[in-house]
């Protein structure tokens, strides 16, 4: 009898296997209703972060505390989390009209609400891609808590090292420390963190906020105070989502507002009967192509177009800017800011109002034919099909008709990870293949590699990821998809998530036309490949201008052709 050969698991395998447990998971826990991260109901999140060591959470699976990881997160985490037992997931039930202040994080607009001494709540309006973000960061940031407290209990019965009390000192302070007290205070934390002297001194002021300058110092405190509790109080940190979260998830509430606004916009304007071109982009680059030159005719003169569009980049250049918006206003644009709770922003400009001397014409369409422009923000993730699906959708006018808008193209230009190459550069997608599933997306793309020579960039193309969440991926499951028949050039979060509204909306559904033209570009914001180089590493800073630019201006042109 011949013996089956045994069949040693890659670490891709592993790490596949580790995001699909982590997904079911989440969407059981959700379903449940809470849990408890360090608890019995939180160990197969822990146990499978644990196993796919995602690159964007560095040392996690060490004893040293992960510095980069824990900055990337409460960057997008709300201020003061670190201190509250109780994490409750909320729909959007009221609370902006309430005396609670809304905590926006640095880099994630969402609201959240400090409820009392121990609980935050956080709204969640952007679908199931903003839980399992939310999720992901929570599972990484009680890990670490727990690896500061195995570092400082002395004993199961309380007793901690010196340089826990010293810190603890320095956090009790409450004021800000002089420059002695603050040295002292990080010397005591790099003992028991696993890290340098050095490297505590560099990562403390990228924490400190102009109200808080000790808040390194007070999130190492509370995170490892919290854990001690665990251990020694039961007094167990706890996950609720709450029942109209629960209800409502799915149902594209928030979508369907936002689309709504834009459309009775377009009514009230008299662009609903025009061609409509839906650009999903930043809310600069567009306006600053069309705007920047004529409303900046100083600067203009002695800058060229890339360099005039990094001063408008740049911190403090909001006199700068508040030109640009003051003349796109003026001649044809309107300005949504969201209110539906999506986090979506929109511009809408009508093309017939451009002045004539802005280099752009459309001198030979009649006035109902001249595009309308819309340009939404990033969505993120999930959120990407809802908010498109809702804005394709027929609207329904006041005599209670249908009425198909005219959508001529969609273009897409985000940011994303790169496998072959580094921050800065272009990737020009073919297919979106989502990762989990068994769902691909081929489409004919009407952005070229070929149309940006001459431009001074690298450019690569072919299939991208649309990846479940960004701070999941790990160096093994990618070089998997970068070195297999995939040959996937990046990941993104949304490309799948548009397709699939795009073609529902056209080869399904029927409410736009098959021959909508699509458009999909992105600019590398990171390469996870590369040590050094992932999101958790920093932003693109400047560099990040001249593939915003090009990418925008490729769509303009052939909007205008």
């Amino acid at each position: 009898m011949t013996k089956l050969k045994s069949h040693t698991r890659t670490r891709a395998q592993e790490s596949t296997g580790a995001i699909e447990r982590l997904y079911i998971t989440m969407r059981h826990l959700f379903n449940r209703g809470f849990y408890k991260p360090m608890g019995v109901s939180g160990e197969t999140l822990r146990e499978a972060l644990l196993t796919l060591r995602p690159e964007i959470y560095g040392s996690i699976g060490e004893e040293k505390i992960e510095l980069q990881g824990l900055l990337y997160i409460m960057d997008r985490l709300p201020q003061g989390i670190e201190e509250c037992r109780y994490i409750n997931l909320t729909s959007d039930e009221g609370y902006k009209n309430s005396h609670f202040r809304p905590i926006i994080p640095l880099k994630r607009r969402r609201n959240c609400y400090r409820i009392d001494e121990l609980q935050m709540n956080i709204e969640i309006t952007r679908g199931r891609s903003e839980i399992y973000d939310i999720l992901t960061h929570l599972t990484f940031l009680y890990i670490e808590s727990h690896k500061i407290m195995k570092q400082v209990m002395i004993n199961e019965k309380g007793a901690v090292i010196r340089d826990w009390n010293k810190l603890e000192e320095a956090v009790n302070k409450g004021t800000k420390l002089k420059k002695e007290e603050k040295e002292i205070a990080l010397t005591h934390t790099a003992n028991f963190l696993g890290r340098t002297f050095e490297e505590v001194s560099d990562a403390y002021p990228f924490f400190a906020t102009k109200e808080n300058p000790n808040r390194f110092l007070n999130i190492i405190y509370y995170l490892g105070k919290g854990a001690i509790e665990e251990v020694i109080g039961d007094e167990k940190r706890i996950i609720t989502f709450s029942p109209v979260l629960r209800e409502r998830l799915g149902h594209h509430i928030h979508g369907e507002r936002w689309a709504l606004n834009i459309k009775q916009t377009l009514e009230r304007k008299e662009l609903l009967k025009r061609p409509i071109h839906i650009i999903s982009a930043n809310m600069h680059s567009v306006m600053n192509t069309l705007f920047a030159e004529k409303a900046l005719p100083a600067e203009a003169k002695t800058k060229s177009k890339m360099e005039l569009y990094e001063a408008l980049s740049i911190p403090g250049s909001d006199k700068l800017r508040e030109k640009v918006y003051k003349m796109a206003a003026k001649y044809g644009m309107t300005y949504l800011e969201d209110e539906s709770g999506t986090n979506i922003n929109v511009q809408i400009f009508d093309t017939e109002k451009l002045p004539s001397n802005i280099g752009i014409s459309f001198s030979e369409s009649s006035k109902e034919t001249k595009p309308v422009i819309i340009v939404m923000d990033y969505a993120f993730g999930e959120q990407a099909y809802e908010t498109m699906d809702e804005l394709l959708k027929p609207y329904i006018c006041a005599n209670k008709n249908n009425h198909f808008l005219d959508v001529a193209s969609v273009s897409i230009m985000g940011k994303a990870g790169i496998l072959e190459g580094g921050k800065g550069d272009i990737m020009i997608p073919s297919a979106h293949v989502f990762e989990g599933t068994a769902d691909n997306y081929p489409f004919k793309n009407k952005l070229r590699k070929s149309m940006f020579e001459g431009d001074n960039i690298h450019v690569c193309s072919g299939s991208m990821i649309t990846v479940l969440g960004t701070s999941l991926q790990n160096r093994d499951v990618l070089r998997f998809f970068k070195n297999s028949t995939w040959d996937v050039i990046g990941l993104e979060m949304e490309g799948a998530h548009y397709q699939k509204a795009i073609q529902a909306a056209s080869r399904i559904r029927g409410s736009i036309s098959e021959k909508v033209k699509v458009s999909y570009a992105y600019y590398a914001s990171d390469n996870p490949l590369e040590t050094g180089s992932t999101l958790a590493s920093g932003g693109l800073g400047t560099s990040g201008v001249k593939p915003t630019y090009l990418i925008t201006e490729k769509i303009l042109d052939q909007i205008i052709k």
